[in-house]
């Protein structure tokens, strides 16, 4: 009898293990994961899904390492680490769950309302260095950063400073929040964040990628239409073999409700 109450407990603790998932990596897509998770759980009773950040970079090591279900990621997975997967002997799947303006800000008190992508290269390289330099007063100019682990930092360093290394000694923050508090205090402050992170605390700035042509402004309509030049996917990588534990709650963020939450938290569906 003893024997058939252990093998019990042991089948149930199996079977809840089974509808527990982990979801690891980018504060980008944090916001989207918690939601997400909160009202899944909800008409899914059996099913618990625990959401944490740290960035792309800590979701993939996660995902590499079996600690996570599901990496985060607001960048592409690197070649590196698709490489170590494969060597593991898995096969990572990628899905787009979302899209992303990224909002490059300043301080409101900045006159400055317009940069272009030169411009933004400058700034956050190191070449130029106070705000008379492009049209503002003469002002020290802050740049902040997400940190190396961040595929925010990441995507940036490749869309817009065309994979020239960011200026040494770079203010480096752990998230989105805490660069929307710097910038918001210091007068002399530029960065950039996603579109859902964005406060009235801070300006946004008109962005130009055709050398002056035209001015773009981050919004929910410029993204969604593609002009705004700083879009980008957000993404959900998870192992093949993991695909029947995951299958429900992808289902779930790719359905209308879930793409609903997406437009809730400030970002763009996918259709």
């Amino acid at each position: 009898m003893k024997r058939i109450i252990t093998i019990s407990y042991t089948l149930v603790g199996l079977v809840f293990a089974s509808n527990a998932q982990k979801i690891k990596g980018s504060e980008t897509v944090l916001p989207i994961s918690e939601k997400a998770a909160q009202v899944f759980m909800k008409t899914n009773s059996n099913q618990k899904v625990t959401v944490t950040g740290g960035g792309s970079g800590v979701g993939f090591s996660a995902l590499i390492e079996g600690s996570t279900d599901i990496a985060q990621a607001s960048r592409k997975i690197k070649f590196s680490e698709k490489q170590k997967i494969q060597e593991s002997g898995n096969s990572v799947k990628e899905i787009i769950i979302a899209y992303d303006g990224l909002a490059v800000i300043i301080n409101p008190t900045n006159k400055v309302k317009k940069l272009t992508k030169e411009q933004l290269e400058g700034i956050f390289t190191g070449k130029i260095k106070n705000w008379k330099e492009v049209g503002g007063d003469d002002l020290k100019i802050i740049p902040y950063s997400r940190e190396t682990s961040s595929g925010t930092y990441e995507f940036f360093k490749e869309h817009v400073l065309s994979n020239k290394n960011y200026m040494s000694g770079i203010m480096s923050m752990p998230a989105n929040g805490s660069i929307i508090q710097s910038v918001s205090q210091t007068k002399g402050a530029i960065a950039y964040v996603g579109l859902a992170y964005f406060s009235k605390s801070v300006q946004e700035i008109a962005v130009s990628f055709d050398k002056g042509k035209t001015y773009i402004v981050p919004s929910e309509e410029t993204v969604k239409n593609k002009t705004y030049p700083i879009v980008r996917p957000l993404f959900y990588y998870y192992f093949t073999k993991s695909e029947a534990t995951v299958k429900k709650y992808i289902d779930f963020i790719l359905s209308p409700n879930g793409q609903k939450i997406v437009e809730e938290v400030g970002y763009i569906r996918i259709k």
